[in-house]
């Protein structure tokens, strides 16, 4: 079996930004900026997601 190490990274940082880090969302909320900050954690998955979904239809075709 081949090992992808983007396709491991990916999943990793997906893991990553959907786990709840509580000390990072009360520095947004006491900065008033949790809004903002869990829209840009939602873009990040979203792209992340689909840079995931790329890199393993590559590494089928390969």
């Amino acid at each position: 079996m081949r090992i992808n190490s983007k396709i491991d990274a990916l999943q990793l940082m997906l893991t990553d930004l959907r786990t709840r880090n509580e000390p990072i969302r009360h520095k947004a909320a006491f900065k008033g900026c949790q809004p903002e900050f869990q829209s840009l954690v939602s873009r990040l998955i979203i792209q992340l997601e689909d840079e995931l979904e790329k890199e393993k239809k590559k590494d089928r075709e390969y």
